[in-house]
């Protein structure tokens, strides 16, 4: 084992010699992190709901001038008109209810489809991982009930649970790639266009997804949709689904942006902790460096040393927060829902190395003058300092 290596022990003892004080400077660490991995997995989320990939082939035809799916109402026969529209590969009407149309982190959004649109309406990727589709079919107040949902609400299969007014059976639930599935409840079109009376079955609905056949023509088709409508008594607005969800968290993306200051003002009380800590320890073992350089230890590696507590504090205090953090998103399940859209917290691994990475980073560059000054302080100086 090399000499560097060889004494970690002793770097260990010495931040075990100064207890009180290693504790606060890793909690404080701890809590700097914790904050900053929950920021960053807020920006996360932020950005998968609303940054658009070359896979996107959805488009969300909304009432133009509206922003809440109370206040969206097209007519169902709509359809039909958008289907002969060249590029469209298929038209979901679908009828949205939620029991909070602000921001919020605890919504429950209902979506109503028709039953052969199910499969169409869902994304790639989505699964009944608890009951079955069959359970859902045949019962008309049926919801499949996105796993994220569920977790929240504490509900399983064969539960029934209540919001907005309207209460549904939970035929099964559903797993999911994509946050906006995990986090609503499907039910029968019919259903919940009855239970909220609004035109009643067949009626209206609060907006049709659309899929399209090839990404590259999403503009060129979403114009020809409102278009389509422009002079009609209920004209559209139509918007990629990304694009969609952008526009409705506009003030979720807002307070993540100002959030993000926090996160940076974590990373300078990490370094300043270590720091702190770091100048403080140095101060009281001025004998034992000279002791150390007595004993033959070179300056160099005492300075080693000091790099190595740094290091060691940030790298405790960094794993510390992170796995909170990562406790605290993936347990929570936590979803930011505006307008029946979500954005949810990411639990992204990447996200929790990130925030090792850079307490420990942090941890080595607080301690980088510190070891300097200790590696060219004399073994004379060091003990007329005693």
């Amino acid at each position: 084992m090399s000499t560097p290596l060889r004494v970690t022990p002793v770097v260990l003892k010495q931040i075990r010699r100064s207890r009180i004080r290693s504790l606060l400077t890793i909690s404080g660490i701890a809590v700097a992190m914790f904050l900053f991995c929950v920021v960053e997995s807020m920006r996360e989320g932020v950005q998968a709901a609303t940054v658009a990939t070359a896979e996107d082939t959805t488009l969300v035809v909304y009432r133009e001038n509206r922003y809440c799916p109370f206040s969206s109402n097209l007519p169902q026969f709509y359809a039909d008109r958008i289907k002969r529209i060249d590029g469209v590969d298929a038209v979901i009407p679908m009828q949205i209810m939620v029991n909070n149309c602000r921001a919020s982190l605890d919504v429950v959004t209902y979506r109503g489809v028709p039953e052969d649109d199910l499969e169409s309406a869902l994304e790639r990727g989505s699964s009944i991982s608890d009951g079955s589709l069959s359970d859902w079919m045949r019962r008309g107040d049926g919801a499949l009930v996105g796993e994220a949902l569920a977790t929240r609400r504490g509900v399983k299969v064969g539960d029934r649970f209540s919001a907005a007014g309207v209460t549904v059976f939970v035929a099964g639930i559903l797993s999911s790639d994509a946050a906006q599935d995990r986090n609503v409840a499907y039910v029968h079109l019919p259903f919940l266009q009855e239970s909220m009376r609004r035109g009643g079955t067949g009626g209206t609905v609060t907006q049709f997804n659309v899929k399209v056949e090839d990404p590259m023509t999403m503009e060129s088709i979403a114009s020809a949709i409102d278009a389509e409508f422009k002079h009609d008594e209920h004209p559209t607005s139509t918007r990629s689904e990304k694009a969609f969800v952008g526009r409705a968290a506009r003030d979720i993306i807002e307070i993540v942006g100002f959030a993000s200051w926090l996160g940076w003002g974590s990373l300078i009380t990490v370094f300043a902790l270590v720091a702190n800590a770091i100048v403080l320890s140095m101060r009281d073992r001025i004998r034992d460096h000279a002791v150390l350089q007595t004993l033959g230890y070179s300056g160099a590696l005492i300075g080693w040393m000091v790099l190595l507590e740094g290091a060691i504090l940030g790298l405790i205090g960094g794993a510390i927060g992170t796995i909170a953090a990562w406790s605290f998103t993936w347990f929570g399940r936590f979803s930011m829902t505006m307008e029946g859209l979500n954005v949810e917290i990411s639990s992204d691994p990447l996200v929790m190395a990130l925030g090792i990475g850079l307490a420990l980073a942090l941890g080595i560059l607080a301690g980088v003058v510190p070891a300097w000054r200790v590696s060219r302080r004399e073994i004379a100086h060091s003990f007329r300092a005693v």
